[in-house]
C-alpha cells in the first residue's frame, strides 16, 4: 500500500498537491517521523476516541502526548480510546496505528491540537505504515479547515 484509496480520493478531490516519502516499517508515528527524517514537530500523529454520540479523530504532533482530562474538557464529552474493531469499521483501507489526520475523509470529524500551530509543511501516516504523506502547511489546513482546534497536549519528547 502506498496511499489508502479513500485518502487519495479525498486530497485529489480537492486538488490539493502532495507527495509521499517511504520508509521501513515502524509502528509509531514518532517512529515514522524519525525512519523518514522529518521533524517530529510536523509530524501529525492520529489518535481515534470514541464518545457517547460517536467518534472524533484528535491529531497532535508526533513529539506531543494528548492530556485526555484536557481533551474531554474542551469536547464536554466522557472519551475513550477506540478499539482496534472499532478503527477497522471506521477507516477500513488503512492499518490499524497508521490513519491519516484527515478525517473528512472517513466522515469522522476532526479535533486538531495548536501546536501543530502555523508549520510550512506536514507529514502524516498515508494508510500503512510504510508510508507518510507531505503536504504544505497551508494545504494541511485546507483539508482540515472543517477541525475544531484547540491546546491538549504536551511535549514528551
Amino acid at each position: 500500500m502506498t496511499i489508502a484509496n479513500r485518502l487519495k480520493d479525498y486530497i485529489d478531490g480537492r486538488g490539493i498537491s502532495y507527495d509521499t516519502v517511504a520508509h521501513h516499517r515502524t509502528s509509531t508515528s514518532r517512529q515514522s517521523a524519525i525512519a523518514a527524517h522529518v521533524p517530529g514537530s510536523m509530524m501529525a500523529k492520529s489518535v481515534v476516541v470514541h464518545h457517547e454520540l460517536g467518534y472524533a479523530l484528535a491529531v497532535v504532533p508526533s513529539t506531543h502526548r494528548i492530556e485526555f482530562g484536557t481533551l474531554q474538557d474542551v469536547m464536554d464529552r466522557r472519551l475513550g480510546l477506540a478499539s482496534e474493531d472499532e478503527v477497522v469499521s471506521l477507516f477500513g483501507d488503512c492499518d490499524i496505528g497508521a490513519i491519516p489526520p484527515i478525517g473528512a475523509a472517513y466522515d469522522v470529524p476532526v479535533i486538531l491540537d495548536d501546536s501543530l500551530g502555523e508549520a510550512a509543511d506536514i507529514y502524516f501516516e498515508g494508510g500503512d505504515h510504510r508510508t507518510l504523506v507531505h503536504v504544505s502547511g497551508k494545504d494541511f489546513r485546507n483539508l482540515t479547515m472543517d477541525a475544531r482546534h484547540a491546546r491538549f497536549s504536551h511535549a514528551a519528547y
